[in-house]
């Protein structure tokens, strides 16, 4: 018999409804239609369709390191190991904008200048129509660049919150099935779990959130109204911290 077929069969045998596996195992009805089918085309690749299949044997009375082992006989063997590196550090680093002080001797020179032809212009007859202290208001001292985005201890890109004292808004859309943790930058849980396709969900935290992608590609972000795009390239389980402003309180 099929890995579906034992399944579907031990189901049976425990009196259980498809809706009660669902519920004990927080697997999606359709995903276990499927996988009694031996169709794991929905699960999202073998990483989540070994967790299933263990998750479901374990529930209806199977050994479910059994049940994985005959998956990944059937599928191309037991995959990669995930290095941790991979997951907790960004994938390119994130370059920050040195701020310079404006340059106030390039300014008075300039403004001494505009005084000196100011009084040689009055001694050749000049209309003399605005004053030296006139003429030195006019001249404007550099800008002052924006400062740059403030980055957190893990060297993760924070986005600036707005008002102080606003919470964080965390908006994801996911483009195809994958999973999704969101954490308050406290350490609770918001959600853990798979996100369907064209999915939409919002969250808030006050002082942000830390969130692991399972797949970088499969999710478009948005924070504070703002549109980040892709977190990462597809096919890659990442990690990012979405926060206040360097002005905000900690």
């Amino acid at each position: 018999m099929s890995i579906g077929s034992n399944l579907a069969e031990a189901r049976r045998a425990a009196g259980l409804t498809v809706g009660q596996l669902s519920a004990r195992t927080r697997v999606r009805e359709a995903l276990i239609h499927g996988i009694e089918r031996d169709d794991f085309s929905q699960c999202g690749g073998d990483f989540y369709a070994r967790g299933h299949v263990r998750n479901i044997a374990k529930v209806v009375g199977l050994d479910p390191e059994a049940m994985v082992h005959e998956y990944d006989e059937l599928h191309g063997g037991v995959p990669l190991p995930v290095r941790a590196a991979s997951v907790f550090q960004a994938d390119t680093p994130i370059k920050i904008r040195e701020s310079r002080s404006p340059n106030w001797t390039t300014a008075m020179a300039v403004a001494l200048a505009i005084v000196v032809v100011f009084g040689v212009v009055k001694m050749m007859g000049g209309s003399g129509d605005d004053t030296p202290a006139a003429v030195v208001r006019q001249a404007s001292a550099p800008a002052v660049p924006p400062s740059a985005a403030s980055v957190d201890a893990l060297g993760l890109q924070r986005v600036p919150a707005g008002k102080r004292g606003e919470p964080v808004l965390f908006q994801v859309k996911a483009v195809r099935p994958a999973w999704l943790d969101v954490r308050e930058a406290g350490g609770r849980r918001l959600f853990s779990g798979m996100m369907e396709e064209g999915k939409t969900s919002v969250w808030k935290a006050k002082k942000g959130v830390k969130v692991t992608f399972g797949d970088g590609g499969a999710f478009r972000v948005r924070v504070n109204g703002k549109n980040l795009g892709t977190p990462g390239p597809s096919g890659q389980v990442l990690s990012r911290s979405y926060g206040t402003s360097a002005r905000e309180p900690r």
